[in-house]
């Protein structure tokens, strides 16, 4: 009877143990409690081969480096990127990283996050609210991309005597590479009078949105020179748009895209774009580096930029053997 007793006693105190070892705060993980940090991610969405190719760099990056990544997809809707930055305060993550769907309407569940004392980490866009509200910004820029996209329009029509004109596909409307890629363009084109930009209109960085608009585009504008896409997929589906309307991309219409990504880049191998401004969506490990930095309390630079370069169509052809995306 005794030893029965003893051992009753015990499988209480055991399930009291694991239902303590079980609880704790909202059934997070904190990192005051652990050397393993825990970010939580906040991806835009899967709307390009951009994004996918950023979304598999820092879940690669964060198993590489020991990271207890809580990655949750937006899909393209800031509400959802609120909801989940709202879920990860609950949780009690150590850092906070996402790339913003929009520029704007971000202060609330920014400052919710610092007055939980949860620093904040922008990735791949900006935003437009107080800096004190986050730590750092790691990404391109995005302003400068436009530029070297319009520089190189300078310099290849630089004899034209005759207005040349463009169409332009922006991004997603309101989102920070749409607004900086549109501004650093065209500030650069503006150095030669006959580039025109005779309609832009936003494609929502897809293809199937870049094609569908540069359907409507062409049939409204007969005499187009240039095409510039804020990023490849909308050049590749505006791409299709052209060879179905009975002209030849890359030399009836030439063609100025952003990112660098692979289809893209074969595009510009085989001859059907011209031109590539890369926007490199390996962030991962810089991510990585910079989150345990702001973990560890050390000091980091408010603007961490990418380092990125140009494309032609001989440089597309010795990349792509090697391209991770």
């Amino acid at each position: 009877m005794f030893k029965r007793l003893i051992l009753a006693i015990a499988g209480v105190s055991l399930a009291l143990t694991a239902v303590t070892a079980c609880g704790g705060s909202d059934g997070g993980s904190t990192g005051s409690n652990s050397d393993t940090l825990v970010l939580g991610f906040s991806q835009v969405g899967a709307e390009s081969g951009w994004r996918t190719a950023n979304t598999l760099s820092i879940k690669e990056a964060a198993k590489t480096a020991g990271v207890d990544l809580k990655f949750s997809d937006a899909q393209q809707k800031q509400e959802n990127q609120i909801a989940a930055i709202r879920s990860f305060i609950k949780q009690k993550v150590d850092v906070i990283a996402f790339s913003p769907v929009v520029v704007t309407g971000w202060d609330a569940v920014l400052k919710e996050a610092k007055a939980a004392d949860i620093p904040v980490i922008l990735t791949d866009r900006a935003v437009d609210s107080d800096a004190s509200l986050y730590v750092t910004f790691l990404g391109s820029d995005f302003v400068e991309e436009g530029r070297k996209a319009g520089q190189w329009l300078v310099d290849e029509y630089k004899d034209a005597k005759e207005p040349v004109n463009i169409i332009q596909l922006e991004g997603t409307v309101g989102s920070a590479p749409a607004i900086d890629r549109k501004k650093g363009f065209e500030e650069a084109i503006a150095a030669n009078p006959n580039l025109k930009v005779v309609a832009s209109q936003s494609g929502d960085f897809t293809r199937a949105k870049g094609k569908e608009v540069m359907q409507a585009l062409l049939k409204a504008n007969k005499d187009v020179d240039v095409l510039f896409a804020h990023n490849d997929d909308m050049g590749l589906g505006a791409m299709q748009a052209i060879e179905e309307a009975g002209r030849t991309p890359g030399k009836d219409v030439k063609i100025v895209t952003i990112d660098a990504v692979r289809d893209g880049m074969q595009a510009l191998a085989d001859g059907k774009f011209n031109f590539i401004v890369e926007c490199s969506p390996l962030l991962g490990d810089q991510l990585m580096a910079t989150a345990k930095k702001v973990k560890a309390g050390e000091t980091v630079d408010k603007r961490i930029v990418t380092v990125e370069t140009v494309f032609d169509q001989a440089k597309a052809k010795e990349a792509l053997p090697t391209r991770k995306y």
